[in-house]
């Protein structure tokens, strides 16, 4: 399950409304390969995609796509808007690294 913040929260639920969309529009969350830890967030504003996962709080959806599921447990999606910058960051605890970039990051290795 993913966790979503308050302020995350209330960023999709403003987007969304934008979009005037008849379709339920939310966040949609993938994993991909690349990025300099060698794994990427792929994140994209939009309806989601049939197998896709959702999550609701009190109106703002994210879908996470079914494969990518399992490495999205326990993840906190997060909005920060600041002087550097703002944009929504994952927190994920089972990365053992992070780019400074945010998007990507090196998951932890199963135990054999």
């Amino acid at each position: 399950m993913i966790h979503i913040t308050e302020q995350a929260a209330k960023q999709l639920r403003t987007l969304a409304a934008e979009k005037m969309s008849s379709e339920k529009i939310g966040l949609r969350l993938a994993i991909e390969k690349g990025g300099c830890a060698g794994l990427q967030y792929s994140m994209i504003l939009g309806p989601g995609q049939l197998g896709d996962e959702l999550f609701d709080r009190e109106g703002a959806i994210v879908f996470v796509e079914a494969a990518s599921l399992p490495q999205f447990e326990e993840c906190t999606l997060d909005y920060e808007d600041g002087l550097t910058g703002s944009g929504f960051r994952i927190m994920n605890p089972r990365a053992v690294r992070s780019c400074g970039c945010g998007t990507s990051f090196e998951p932890k290795k199963e135990k054999e």
